[in-house]
């Protein structure tokens, strides 16, 4: 992290304790940061609203990274759309000043599944009264062990033909705390993050079985009937010219993990 140390206000994190949340939490509270953890597990439900005035009272900035319980296009977007309403109304009853997200480089390039449910949730946020910095991320480093497990069959897998720049999620984190600390060094209200340089997903998912000692094969698949199948390939996932990188690769990361 290169600032936000010098601004000790109230912070609400939502999806604390995800893979994401809970790394936001961990370097905001070692900056002397105020942080208030909001999880259903904490009591905080950001779909029926259970615990939200009392977590946001005397909170400056709310950090969203809260992900639903499905990749469906109809429910993820259902669940990010009411979540935004719900951090929306009670933030504006609270006070709350500005609103930080995260979502996923290209989201508005797909036109469905939940990419475009990410979309939702971006449209939704800045078009309501409280401020709002989008800071889109690329695929997770973490994410590909899932994805490969996702599409296991026997001794091998099947995963997308994505072309990205895969990111660490603690660097992702650090950009979030950087932006929701010192938003007035933003250039706009939607920016990128991405890994150093681009990479395969299905040449790293087969490192991270050589690496791991698996027999597995990971190989590429699309599916036809996908009206967004081609653009993985095309590179519709990768970030613009004006996105912030940040290290390590995929290679370094299994390195550092091991």
């Amino acid at each position: 992290m290169e600032s936000g140390t010098n601004n000790h206000g109230k912070y609400a994190v939502a999806g604390a304790t995800g893979r994401l949340g809970r790394h936001i939490v961990d370097l905001l509270e070692d900056s002397g940061h105020d942080v208030v953890p909001m999880s259903r597990s904490t009591g905080v439900d950001v779909i029926t609203g259970e615990g939200l005035k009392e977590a946001l009272a005397g909170v400056e900035t709310v950090i969203d990274v809260a992900t639903g319980p499905s990749p469906d296009q109809e429910e993820a977007t259902r669940f990010f759309t009411t979540s935004a309403r719900n951090l929306n109304e009670a933030g504006q009853a609270a006070g709350v000043q500005r609103i930080v997200v995260v979502s996923i480089v290209g989201a508005d390039r797909f036109s469905a599944g939940y990419n475009a449910a990410k979309v939702a949730q971006e449209r939704a946020l800045l078009s309501a009264p409280i401020p709002v910095h989008v800071l889109r991320a690329t695929q997770f480093h973490e994410f590909v062990e899932e994805l490969v497990g996702w599409g296991a069959q026997g001794d091998k897998s099947y995963v997308w033909p994505m072309r990205t720049q895969l990111i660490a999620a603690r660097s992702v984190a650090e950009a979030v705390v950087d932006l929701a600390t010192d938003p007035d060094e933003s250039e706009g209200p939607i920016l990128e993050i991405a890994g150093p340089r681009e990479e395969s997903l299905v040449e790293m998912g087969n490192l991270l079985m050589t690496r791991r000692g698996e027999s597995v094969r990971v190989e590429a698949v699309s599916d036809p009937e996908d009206p967004d199948h081609g653009k993985y390939e095309a590179g519709a996932a990768l970030p613009g010219p004006d996105a912030k990188l940040a290290g390590p690769t995929f290679e370094a990361w299994l390195e550092l993990s091991r």
